[in-house]
């Protein structure tokens, strides 16, 4: 069972607004339908609240009621939110079509991400040449933060204060593991302030480089390059890190050059480190 989260309430916050949230975050990919139990138990809420506010969440049209399941399913309305954060993002604007054109220039899967919680979402996933294959990133798609090189190239770039409320969620089944965790992700991170870029291969037989994207006034982003059905190196990670890097610098370049995201100086994510 979750543990109870402590909701802000009060001035600042409204609970049930945050333990709403927290119910339409309890639907994963993977996950069809839930019931009120299973949302209570992923949740940490009393079941009684979560009957409350599911039946809630469905007269708002943010979850279906699937009676023949005794269960809720993600509704239409919450994958319009996704479509409309791709259509208005200005950085997807502005970095898309240079992605794409990186993608089939060199011949590699080109990313953008940036920080849920402690996972990574992807904002754009250029796949060059896909085929049939059992591991498809798309926009949206979540990756753990502590694992992947999106992530620690996030964790790199955000400000340390920022960085060590993140790692302290980064637990392991034992202290040894958690230990050694922590250790890799300060090498990756320790990578990215002397080469640019971390390797990471947390997938078999694929390798993705990453580095991040910090620019005044918007949210810490990590963009990455990877190759699949390789055998990953040190050599590759350094050819593929050279060209992530160069491409980066033309990406902040070409965000700093862009106005559209600049009248919102306030807004954006956790503060850059570098």
């Amino acid at each position: 069972m979750a543990a109870p989260r402590r909701y802000a309430g009060g001035a600042n916050g409204n609970r049930s607004l945050e333990r709403g949230i927290d119910i339409l975050r309890a639907f994963r990919p993977g996950v069809d339908t839930l019931g009120n139990g299973e949302i209570a138990e992923r949740t940490g809420l009393p079941r009684s609240t979560v009957s409350r506010l599911t039946k809630t969440l469905v007269a708002f049209g943010m979850l279906d009621d699937i009676r023949a399941e005794r269960g809720y399913r993600l509704a239409a309305a919450v994958l319009s939110f996704g479509h409309s954060v791709r259509m208005g993002s200005p950085v997807l604007n502005v970095l898309g079509p240079l992605m794409r054109a990186e993608s089939t220039r060199r011949r590699l899967n080109v990313g953008l991400a940036t920080a849920d919680r402690t996972m990574m979402v992807y904002l754009e996933s250029i796949r060059y040449n896909p085929r049939p294959t059992l591991r498809s990133i798309v926009a949206g798609q979540q990756v753990p933060m502590e694992l992947t090189s999106l992530g620690r190239a996030y964790l790199a770039g955000i400000a340390e204060g920022d960085r060590a409320k993140l790692m302290v969620q980064f637990r392991r089944r034992s202290a040894a593991a958690t230990r050694a965790l922590i250790a890799d992700i300060q090498t990756s991170i320790g990578s990215v302030r002397r080469d640019g870029y971390c390797a990471v291969s947390w997938q078999p037989g694929v390798l993705a480089v990453a580095t991040p994207i910090a620019v005044d006034g918007l949210p810490v982003y990590a963009l990455n390059m990877s190759m699949q059905d390789i055998e990953p190196t040190e050599a590759l990670a350094a050819e593929i890190g050279a060209y992530l890097t160069a491409f980066a610098d033309r990406c902040r370049e070409a965000l700093r050059a862009d106005p559209a995201d600049r009248s919102h100086p306030g807004r954006g994510g956790p503060r850059s480190a570098i």
